[in-house]
């Protein structure tokens, strides 16, 4: 199997990015983004996923941290989109649900090439030590719009902004990390069309 393994560089005036993904790992992480409840998050999604992931990141902090959030994740799309390449043999498709104490996370994904994000939770507005709980939307849209991942996270209940929001990376590293497996039994790509 060829090697799944990328490295990302984004420079913008805004942010400077490096990050490299394996999604063949075991799941060892190095973050660094500048944004602690985010390398917390992109710690436990390499973690969960068994990938392998490494992130330095600089940004405008004195102004927030929304550049930074999205950035990120519009690099860590860019690096899933290359690093599945051609998507032939992968099972494509992934679901899982994570509980965490009293906070439900579902998340349902097809790595096909059409960006969309459907998010539906019971956050609105607030922080979580210094991070705009509403970045975290962002981030995932980054995502999406990058990785041409359709992905879909519901919460349908849930208090505890950090639970919800730590569900949800989690259940997006597991789901990720079903789509991405590589089946022997799949001949070319899983489509009826025969391309993705």
């Amino acid at each position: 199997m060829m090697e799944r393994k990328v490295e990302i560089t984004r420079e913008t005036k805004e942010t400077q990015i490096q990050l490299s993904l394996n999604l063949d790992g075991d799941g060892t992480a190095s973050i660094n983004t500048g944004v602690g409840f985010l390398d917390h998050m992109l710690e436990l999604f390499a973690k969960h996923g068994f990938f392998d992931l490494e992130v330095e990141a600089k940004g405008d902090l004195h102004i927030d941290a929304h550049h930074t959030t999205e950035d990120v994740g519009i690099c860590l799309g860019q690096a899933l989109n290359k690093a599945v390449g051609d998507k032939v043999g992968m099972l494509r498709f992934g679901s899982f649900t994570v509980p965490m104490y009293e906070s439900l996370a579902k998340v349902d994904l097809d790595i096909c090439g059409r960006p969309y994000l459907h998010y539906e939770t019971p956050l609105e507005f607030g922080k979580i030590g210094e991070f705009d709980i509403e970045l975290a939307e962002e981030f995932f849209h980054g995502f999406v719009n990058n990785s041409g991942t359709t992905l879909h996270i519901n919460v349908p209940y849930g208090t505890n902004q950090h639970h919800i929001i730590e569900a949800i990376f989690k259940a997006v590293a597991k789901a990720l990390d079903i789509a991405t497996i590589i089946d022997p039994r799949v001949s070319g790509v899983l489509s009826t069309k025969g391309s993705l």
